[in-house]
Order: C-alpha cells, then structure tokens, then sequence
C-alpha cells in the first residue's frame, strides 16, 4: 500500500487515480478540515510519480475545493465542497452507468450490487 492507502492501477489516467484517492481518504476522514495536507514532495516521493504530476493532482483539488493554501501554512484540508444544484444528478448518473455497466456485463444482481454499495457506503463518515 502507498500514501492514500491504494495502489497505482494500470490503464486509469494517473492523475485521476491520485485525485480520487485523496478524495476518498478525505471523506474517509483521513485528513480532517484545516488539517494539513501531504505537500507535492511527499505525494510524488509517496507514490514514486514525477512532482509535475503531484502538483496538477494538489491543484486540480484546490481548483474543486477540496483544498485550500494559506501563506505562511501550506496548502489544507477544505471543508468538503458541495455540488451546485443539478450538477449532481449527472456526476452520479455517469458513474452509476458504468457501475451498472460492470456488474451486468459480470452478470451480477441487482442485490449483489446494493449489498456491495451498503457496504462501502459504511466506510466513509457522515458529512
């Protein structure tokens, strides 16, 4: 296991392989609001990735809130953004088709799939 507790996956774009991990950490709660967050140095020395690809990774996160710099302090744990209205619904219906898409193609069932999702739903904190 690497910072961010995952393993690189082969065929996921990089960056948004280290995007979602430290999301997930995040909502895990893993890294709390105002806490610092691991610097560019440690996230590309952690995980073995060039600091160019680190730095594109801690500001995309800045970009969509999830953290926030201060002078003087670093660069922080936010509080977790929230979608505009409407957004939402298209982020989640994106990935619910590819879930679908995948346990189907699997031929696994509709109960499989919630039991699978009430599961992990379970290991993230309440916001």
């Amino acid at each position: 296991m690497t910072l961010f507790n995952f393993r690189l996956q082969r065929g996921a774009p990089l960056i948004e392989q280290v995007q979602f991990a430290s999301i997930r950490a995040i909502l895990r709660g893993e890294y709390q609001p105002g806490q610092p967050f691991p610097s560019v140095r440690a996230i590309a020395a952690g995980l073995k990735i060039h600091p160019n690809t680190a730095h594109k990774v801690i500001q995309s996160l800045i970009e969509d809130g999830w953290l926030e710099t201060r002078v003087g302090i670093g660069t922080l744990v936010a509080t977790a953004p929230r979608t505009r209205s409407g957004d939402w619904r298209k982020l989640l219906r994106d990935d619910l088709d590819r879930l679908v898409i995948k346990a189907r193609s699997n031929e696994l069932s509709l109960a499989d799939v919630l039991g699978e999702l009430t599961a992990k739903w379970s290991e993230f904190k309440a916001s």
